[in-house]
C-alpha cells in the first residue's frame, strides 16, 4: 500500500559531496567495524531555488531551480537493528551523500513535469532501472508538503524517491565494499560516479 503522505527525514550538511575521484563515498569505523551494511539509491533531487514556506502545490514549482543527481547513500545496520530506526543517522555520515555532476534548471523545457529514466550501477553491473514517473509523490507535491510551516531556504535539496534494485532489497543482499565504483544515472542530467572507501 503506498503511503499517503512523504516520508521526510533531515541529513547533516556535511554529508553533501560531489562526485568524481576528489569526493570518495568514505564509510567511517563507525560504520565499517560491524558487519557494514552500506547500500546505494540513485535518486532525482530537487534543488530549491529561492525561500519558500506554505506553498500550494499549484506554485511551488515556481519556487525550483532545477533538478539533478543525488546517491542516497545508507548504513543500514543503523537504520535498522543498530540505530532503532534512525534514518537520518543512517543517511547523514560525511560524504554519504553525493550530489551532481549537473544541474538542468527548472525553466528548460518543463524540467520538473518529465519523465525521466533512472539508473544505477555498480562496478559497471546495473542494479537499478526505472523511470521517476514510478514516483509515488511528483515534484510539486513534494515541495508544498516540505514546505508546510518550516522554511525552503535556496539551496535546499529533497531527494525524491528510489527504485527497485538498492542492495538491501536483493537475495542476497548486496553491500558497497571497499573499492567499488558507484554511477547513478538520470536521463537529460548525467552520471554521479563515486568509489567507495572504508575507513
Amino acid at each position: 500500500e503506498a503511503p499517503r503522505f512523504p516520508i521526510i527525514l533531515h541529513v547533516n550538511p556535511a554529508s553533501v559531496c560531489g562526485g568524481g575521484p576528489a569526493h570518495p563515498i568514505v564509510c567511517p569505523p563507525i560504520v565499517s567495524r560491524d558487519p557494514p551494511e552500506l547500500d546505494y539509491e540513485a535518486e532525482l533531487t530537487l534543488v530549491i531555488g529561492r525561500p519558500c514556506k506554505d506553498v500550494a502545490p499549484a506554485e511551488a514549482l515556481s519556487f525550483l531551480c532545477g533538478l539533478t543527481v543525488s546517491n542516497d547513500v545508507s548504513a543500514r545496520r543503523w537504520q535498522g537493528r543498530k540505530g532503532g530506526g534512525q534514518w537520518s543517522r543512517a543517511k547523514s555520515f560525511d560524504s554519504f551523500k553525493p550530489v551532481g555532476p549537473a544541474l538542468l534548471l527548472a525553466a528548460e523545457g518543463g524540467a520538473a513535469k518529465r519523465s525521466f529514466s533512472i539508473s544505477s550501477r555498480v562496478n559497471g553491473v546495473t542494479m537499478q532501472d526505472s523511470s521517476t514517473s514510478d514516483l509515488i509523490f511528483g515534484a510539486a507535491e513534494l515541495i508544498s508538503f516540505c514546505s508546510q510551516g518550516t522554511t525552503l531556504l535556496p539551496g535546499t535539496i529533497i531527494l525524491t524517491g528510489t527504485p527497485a534494485g538498492v542492495g538491501y532489497s536483493r537475495s542476497p543482499p548486496v553491500w558497497l565494499k571497499h573499492g567499488d565504483e558507484v554511477e547513478c544515472t538520470v536521463e537529460g542530467i548525467g552520471t554521479l560516479r563515486n568509489s567507495v572507501v572504508y575507513l
